[in-house]
C-alpha cells in the first residue's frame, strides 16, 4: 500500500511544488513555482525551531508583551542568541514618526488624499534604565491631543538635546499647541505662546506610559527584568510603538 504526502508552501499555499535537492541531513528541500511567494526554499522538518516557519513572528510578538529573552528561548525551544539576532534584524525597519500623519506633496493639483491633521500634541518622557538604575534610558514621546495616538518618540537622557530631537521631529506638523508638565526643557525650548503647562491637558499622555508600562515590563519602574544594552531596549519599546501606535507590519 502506498501513502501519499501533500505539499503545499507554508507562505502561500500553494500546492504547485518542486523538489529541490536535499541539504546536509539529506532532508528533501521544495522550492514555490508561484513567482509572487518570496519563499525560495522549504522543508517540512527542520532539526533547529528557528527554522520553522512562523517562530520569527513569535519571537517578536512574546518581546513586545513582556516576554524577556531567556523566556521566550524557554518556550520556543531555540537559543537565546537567535532571539537576539532576529530582535536587532528589525532595527532597520523601525521608524519614529508615524506614516499616517507624515503628509506629502501632491503631484498634480487633481489628487485628492484623505489625511490625518495634528495641531495639538501632548509631549512627555517615561523614565527606563539599562544595565543598572544609574544608567537612564528615558523614552521621549508626542501623541495627537485629539486620538491620543503617537506621533513621535525618541531615546537618550532626560536633557535639552535628546528633547530638540523630538522637537524636530515634529517640525513638519506645523504644531500650534504644545500641552506638557513643568519639567525645564520644554520651557526653555518651547514658545510661551504655544506652550502651555499643566495636567488638564496631559492626561492622555499620562495614561498612554501606564499602557506601555504594562505591555512591556522594562518599563516597569520596580522590576528585576530590563535590558542590558541599549540597543535591544530601543528596539523592543520601538517594535511595540511601530505595531500598535503607528499600524505598521513590523513581520514584514
Amino acid at each position: 500500500m502506498k501513502c501519499y504526502q501533500e505539499v503545499s508552501c507554508h507562505n502561500c499555499r500553494c500546492s504547485t511544488i518542486l523538489k529541490s535537492g536535499k541539504n546536509a541531513q539529506n532532508i528533501q528541500r521544495y522550492r514555490c513555482k508561484n513567482s509572487a511567494c518570496p519563499t525560495q526554499t522549504f522543508m517540512l522538518d527542520y532539526r533547529y525551531n528557528a527554522c520553522v516557519p512562523g517562530v520569527q513572528e513569535k519571537v517578536v510578538e512574546m518581546a513586545i508583551n513582556s516576554s524577556g529573552i531567556r523566556d521566550t528561548a524557554r518556550v520556543l525551544k531555540i537559543n537565546k542568541n537567535t532571539v537576539i539576532s532576529i530582535l536587532k534584524s528589525k532595527e532597520d525597519s523601525l521608524v519614529q514618526v508615524n506614516p499616517v500623519f507624515l503628509s506629502q506633496k501632491s503631484e498634480t493639483p487633481l489628487d485628492v488624499r484623505l489625511e490625518l491633521v495634528c495641531e495639538e500634541v501632548e509631549i512627555d518622557e517615561q523614565w527606563s534604565f539599562v544595565g543598572k538604575k544609574s544608567n537612564q534610558r528615558w523614552l521621549w514621546h508626542a501623541v495627537d491631543h485629539a486620538t491620543n495616538t503617537v506621533i513621535a518618540y525618541v531615546f537618550g537622557k532626560r536633557k535639552d538635546d535628546v528633547f530638540k530631537e523630538l522637537k524636530a521631529l515634529l517640525t513638519p506638523f506645523e504644531i500650534s499647541r504644545y500641552y506638557t508638565d513643568d519639567w525645564g526643557a520644554y520651557e526653555r525650548n518651547l514658545d510661551v505662546n504655544e506652550h502651555e503647562i499643566g495636567k488638564q491637558n496631559t492626561q492622555k499622555i499620562e495614561r498612554k506610559n501606564l499602557n506601555f508600562r504594562t505591555w512591556i515590563k522594562r518599563l516597569t519602574r520596580r522590576i528585576i527584568c530590563f535590558s542590558k544594552i541599549e540597543q535591544m531596549h530601543d528596539i523592543v519599546i520601538g517594535l511595540l510603538i511601530n505595531k500598535v501606535e503607528f499600524g505598521r507590519d513590523i513581520h514584514a
